[in-house]
């Protein structure tokens, strides 16, 4: 099959050329990011593959069914990109990768975690210069801490089983209860109370219109004096002119983010010569106790080459089939939706 794969980087060309050699797809690579500008490129492509940044809006979706395009490829588990019901009503077919590698993204959270508390970022830069003073990097014993998970689906799950193997006591929310959670003992509670409870709090759940903007300037009202906050999932679970307004007043201890509502005009590029004109963002980068990463938790090569793989394979079925029934990554699977 034709596939077009868009927001495109010399790893996703590796993993891809990888695996389709076993597939024997067309692949064409594009370094845009799909948006309405950048519709048109995929005129004659059935299948387009996006990440997390690209427009699938009901304005895009048009454009590329005109264009010929019958399944949507999304190499990434989130979808809140993605215009479901007018996917369905043009009879577009929508797959994902809903599981490429839990671990690394709760890897990469705890990876936060630590760095904030035991500022080794900063005793790097200072040791290499020739400073071994322990001034300012004074941190904490994770063992003992209450640790709130936000979500507990392959990742969060993950992430608990890690923070709970750490000695800290792991209370979650999540209207699914995760066996392996309940299996470590854990509590499931309501946000308000995880939110009163928890020393750290790590955010796992999907993007919708219940969870936009959950963390915001009432939510933090609830929460201990020197909280700690990770987002790992999608930035605008984070109301971000909120989270200033708590880090300015101290009541917010660190904040490790791996996404950014507004991340699309900023992540994945090298910016470093340029004026980032995201006042919020920057305002952001200037607090001490944040660390910021550039969406990089899903960033292994274990995960690279799954996300290639599932992606591929999904498509490999749909061009048999003509459906994404069945498979585990459809998000319009007729099957479910009965």
């Amino acid at each position: 099959m034709k596939i077009a794969i868009f927001s495109c980087k010399p790893y996703d060309r590796k993993f891809f050329n990888q695996e389709n050699s076993s597939h024997k797809h067309t692949i064409s690579y594009f370094d845009a990011r799909l948006s309405i500008d950048t519709a048109s490129l995929a005129s004659g492509f059935t299948v387009v593959c996006g990440f997390v940044n690209d427009e699938f809006d009901s304005d895009v979706l048009e454009i590329l069914k005109r264009n010929g395009t019958s399944l949507i490829a999304l190499r990434c588990a989130g979808f809140n990109n993605v215009d479901l019901a007018t996917a369905r009503s043009l009879k577009m077919e929508v797959i994902r990768v809903p599981s490429y590698s839990p671990h690394a993204v709760a890897e990469h959270a705890l990876a936060l975690i630590l760095t904030l508390n035991r500022k080794t970022h900063r005793a790097f830069n200072r040791t290499r210069e020739g400073n071994f003073s322990l001034d300012g990097l004074l941190g904490f014993d994770l063992n003992g801490k209450t640790v709130g998970v936000i979500g507990t689906g392959e990742i969060g799950s993950v992430f608990a089983t890690i923070m709970h193997g750490l000695g800290c006591n792991v209370i979650a929310s999540d209207p699914v209860k995760h066996q392996d959670c309940l299996d470590l003992g854990m509590s499931y509670v309501e946000l308000e109370e995880l939110y009163q409870r928890s020393d750290i709090i790590s955010l796992h759940c999907p993007l919708n219109t219940q969870t936009k903007h959950m963390i915001n300037a009432q939510a933090l009202e609830f929460m201990k004096k020197g909280v700690m906050l990770i987002n790992t999932g999608r930035g605008a679970l984070i109301e971000a002119k909120d989270l200033i307004g708590g880090l300015k007043s101290q009541h917010i201890g660190y904040v490790g983010l791996d996404v950014y509502e507004e991340e699309a005009d900023i992540f994945f590029e090298d910016n470093s010569g340029l004026i980032i004109q995201d006042d919020v963002f920057m305002r952001l980068m200037t607090f001490p106790n944040v660390l910021i990463t550039g969406h990089q938790g899903f960033f292994t090569d274990n995960a690279l080459s799954n996300i290639a793989r599932t992606t591929l394979e999904n498509i490999s079925s749909y061009q048999e089939s003509g459906n994404t029934d069945g498979l585990t990554g459809s998000l319009t699977d007729k099957s479910r939706q009965n």
